[in-house]
């Protein structure tokens, strides 16, 4: 599979469904479906039963994963596309609308 441009850690901001607009940073990825969990968005209410970790159960709230091509990266406030370039030897992110190295 191809070079994920969103690493965990990263701040996006939501393109497309209901959360659209809203920003929160990336706790995980899954590379296999191309789904991102995104934090404080795309939010669900699960219902629990009681565990040695939850004792009473009860319905609680979380993410769910949201799909990698509705999630944009951040850039100084800005949302913005990432392309990937070399400097020197080593392959480096950098934000399209502005040209600067991510990392």
């Amino acid at each position: 599979m191809s070079t994920l441009k969103i690493k965990k850690g990263d701040t996006v901001k939501v393109i497309a469904g209901k959360d659209n607009g809203k920003e929160g940073k990336v706790i995980s990825i899954d590379r296999s479906k191309g789904r991102v969990l995104v934090e404080g968005i795309n939010m669900i209410t699960k219902h629990t039963k009681p565990s040695q970790a939850n004792p009473n159960g009860g319905i609680i709230q979380r993410e769910a994963p949201i799909d990698l091509s509705n999630v944009m990266y951040v850039h100084k406030g800005e949302a913005t596309r990432i392309g990937f370039k070399f400097e020197g030897d080593k392959k480096v992110r950098y934000a399209k609308s502005t040209g600067e190295v991510i990392d």
